[in-house]
């Protein structure tokens, strides 16, 4: 799996980069007064997300990706990002306890296997505190069957199927601050341990 995803950003086939920390991660964080929160980013490629929270005083920040290109991006771009807090690991391997987990469609790279699904919830739920919050972004996109073309969609009801339980939901609603291309195509979701 490391080798398709480091070929993907070899490749800068990487249509889901905008470049900058989206409105609905950037807006959430904006509204956290505690800065420190032990967060965990998973999945995160070139980590927009995570330097938006370094950069509003947000420490314990760790990012976590199974290709270390886009980890080496964010350091490249963050010289003093400790590099103890840049995980090169497959997610299902990682072990750690976190206040915050920020989701940005990361769901949504797997292929849509109910097997694939259900483990992500298990090491969601197992990563988090208790009290402990995922919160972010997940497509409401139709699945395609197409098991090779990511991202792989899902719509509200599919996501609190797998979610809840063991979560408790407190937001499952479309963005209201998508930008312009995902307009209508995102979810934002708030989920407690």
């Amino acid at each position: 799996m490391d080798a398709y995803w480091s070929a993907r950003y070899k490749s800068e086939m990487t249509g889901w980069d905008v470049g900058y920390a989206t409105p609905p991660i950037s807006e959430y964080l904006d509204q956290i007064k505690n800065k420190n929160l032990r967060i965990l980013i998973p999945g995160a490629g070139n980590a927009y997300e995570a330097e938006y929270a370094w950069k509003q005083g947000f420490r314990n920040t760790y990012v976590l990706d199974i290709s270390a290109i886009p980890l080496q991006q964010l350091k490249d771009r963050l010289p003093d990002f400790p590099a103890d807090q840049l995980i090169h690991q497959n997610f299902f391997e990682h072990s750690g306890q976190y206040d915050l987990i920020v989701e940005q469609t990361f769901f949504c790279s797997f292929p849509p296997s109910k097997e694939n699904r259900g483990m992500y919830v298990d090491k969601m739920y197992e990563l988090l505190v208790p009290d402990g919050k995922l919160v972010g972004v997940w497509f409401d996109i139709p699945l395609t069957g197409d098991m090779e073309k990511r991202p792989f969609g899902g719509n509200k009801e599919l996501y609190l199927s797998y979610l809840c339980p063991p979560f408790q939901c407190q937001i499952l609603d479309p963005c209201y601050n998508s930008i312009g291309p995902r307009a209508g195509n995102e979810l934002f979701g708030i989920f407690r341990r």
